[in-house]
């Protein structure tokens, strides 16, 4: 077309840009440069030099004449005039015309057009166990969302016109006056439902096929979701411009929150772990060693110093083995073990002697053998302290609602006697 002298330049650059490939269609290099553009648009704190290459590539690559010429001969021949030139356009103009017209986050590129919508973001709970925030997991999930129709560019029809609503005049809402009462009234606003709340409407024979003038169709998509080691419950996980697509409305995002399920042996603390562990009287008095499984599958082995002893609620910590922190996981956290000691219930005559030969010896009574004898002997029973209050409480209740009737019953009485 240009002859056998045309000088041939790069011509894989723009594919780069868009991270597509040389073989990639256009609906593909739509969905590359819609992602890229929203992340990189200088309103939202994007690079402005890699927003305008953005704009340039998908300028070219979504035009077949220009495209032809630059897989044929390069960048340097569009630059040269072949095909229109390269990149001529105001890189804010091609992302207007591509959403839709206005300016999707406020008018931050010199007032350019008017403000566009946003979608709402899509909040999905990600439930995860404790072991896959310590080494980390991903997981594939299948979501179903609405994409712009390919056939129609979100138009909805086959002419790519429009009429008016006649329901709501356009406004996409409708007020309804509803009588509650004499001289009230309630006002109501809710989408027209004839069109839908879009404003317009769509005849019949003019309807797209694809999309029966829905302008967007339902596609399934998977999502890789990266859980980090050391996320918290809580977190989120955010995939930009993922949600929903609408016409004229700048794609929200799809956001997962963690949610930690509760787990059977460890707690966590932020960074730090926690573990119960029971000992015996003996193990707390003269030893103990035991194996500990962590969140990772590791084996750890635990025991205590010679000549130690445990006491009741004692707290031991282990250094770096807690949760690792998030995004520096060679940092980790405490590893606390609160142990709790197991007395036994009873002992023997025999035990008892035998405790105390080995035991310190019991503290000398302070009181006298007469001021003992004077005394009043008193017997020490077991009880669930937590029940007894319980009890306790549930009797105080029906004694007060019994209080109060005798208090209604007594009133009625003596009204009967004035009468």
């Amino acid at each position: 077309m240009f002859g056998r002298g045309a000088k041939k330049s790069d011509n894989t650059r723009y594919y780069d840009i868009l991270g597509v490939s040389k073989n990639a269609g256009v609906d593909e290099i739509k969905k590359a440069y819609r992602k890229a553009a929203i992340k990189n648009h200088p309103d939202k704190g994007g690079d402005p030099e890699k927003f305008k290459e953005l704009a340039q590539a998908y300028e070219v690559l979504s035009d077949p004449e220009k495209r032809e010429i630059y897989d044929e001969y390069g960048e340097d021949a569009l630059k040269e005039g072949m095909g229109g030139g390269a990149g001529t356009h105001d890189p804010f103009d091609i992302f207007q015309s591509f959403f839709g017209g206005g300016n999707p986050f406020g008018g931050g590129s010199g007032g350019r057009g008017r403000r566009q919508r946003r979608g709402e973001d899509v909040i999905h709970p990600l439930k995860v166990s404790l072991e896959e925030m310590y080494s980390g997991t991903t997981k594939k999930l299948s979501l179903s969302r609405n994409v712009i129709c390919s056939k129609c560019n979100g138009k909805g029809s086959k002419s790519g016109s429009s009429m008016k609503c006649g329901g709501c005049q356009g406004s996409g809402m409708k007020v309804t006056i509803r009588q509650l009462g004499p001289s009230m009234i309630q006002q109501m606003q809710q989408p027209c439902n004839e069109c839908k709340g879009t404003g317009e409407t769509i005849s019949d024979k003019d309807r797209c096929p694809q999309c029966k003038g829905d302008k967007v169709v339902p596609e399934k998509k998977v999502l890789e979701v990266h859980v980090e080691k050391g996320m918290q419950n809580g977190q989120k996980i955010t995939f930009p411009g993922e949600a929903d697509e609408a016409p004229d409305m700048i794609t929200g995002d799809i956001v997962f929150v963690l949610q930690q399920k509760e787990h059977p042996k460890f707690k966590r603390k932020g960074d730090d772990l926690f573990v119960d562990h029971t000992l015996t009287l003996t193990e707390a008095l003269c030893g103990f060693q035991f194996i500990l499984t962590h969140l990772d599958g590791r084996q750890l082995l635990i025991k205590s110093n010679p000549g130690e002893v445990v006491k009741p609620d004692q707290f031991k910590a282990i250094n770096d083995e807690g949760m690792p922190a998030y995004q520096r996981p060679f940092m980790k956290g405490k590893l606390y073990i609160h142990f709790i000691v197991d007395f036994p219930d009873s002992l023997s005559p025999e035990q008892v002697k035998a405790l105390e030969a080995i035991l310190p010896p019991r503290q000398k009574s302070q009181y006298s053998d007469m001021e003992i004898d004077e005394c009043e002997e008193t017997t020490l029973h077991d009880v669930n302290i937590e029940e007894e209050m319980r009890r306790k409480r549930a009797h105080q209740q029906e004694a007060y609602e019994e209080d109060g009737d005798d208090m209604h019953g007594g009133a009625q009485r003596v009204q009967c006697a004035q009468q």
